[in-house]
């Protein structure tokens, strides 16, 4: 089985952790890909793509944030493609060294899609390819299968009106 990380928790910084590893990986001439579950408009890792043209973003969100708490049928099917394509990139000739799969604990956590599927996943990845999975609301069963799980903590919520991670 390949490597398989976990960046969770209510603390800002899981997206960017993903990114980070992305970054290094493509730095030792490896292949990268990303999967966003819950994003579809233009965004800084969308923007990095000019940069560093080797980098592969899949995004499978709307234009609009998607309601956790009631996800549109649109939302629902997105995250599901997102899935399925995820493990499409998995077995195919060209496989990734890391794919990192963005959001995807909170496309479950928001029942967007099965825990059965990503545990599936998880249990499937491929030797010498790694896996990270990023987003709030990483199950149980997926730390206990991870090889590195790390909470991102808020200890200190951010004055309103500052942007960044």
């Amino acid at each position: 089985m390949g490597f398989v990380c976990i960046f969770t928790g209510d603390g800002k910084g899981k997206t960017f952790s993903g990114i980070g590893m992305a970054i290094r990986f493509l730095g030792h001439g490896k292949k990268v890909a990303i999967v966003q579950f819950l994003k579809g408009r233009k965004n800084g890792e969308v923007a990095l793509r000019k940069q560093l043209p080797q980098l592969e973003i899949i995004q499978f969100g709307t234009e609009e944030d998607v309601d956790l708490t009631c996800p549109s049928e649109e939302d629902v099917k997105n995250a599901k493609e997102a899935l399925f394509y995820s493990r499409r990139l998995m077995i195919r000739a060209y496989r990734p060294d890391l794919l990192v799969l963005d959001e995807v604990n909170t496309a479950l956590s928001a029942g967007m899609i099965e825990e059965s599927a990503v545990l599936e996943l998880m249990k499937n990845v491929p030797d010498k390819t790694s896996i990270v999975l990023t987003g709030n609301g990483a199950t149980d069963k997926m730390v206990e299968i991870a090889d590195v799980v790390t909470e991102m903590k808020n200890l200190k919520k951010r004055a309103k009106g500052k942007k960044g991670e």
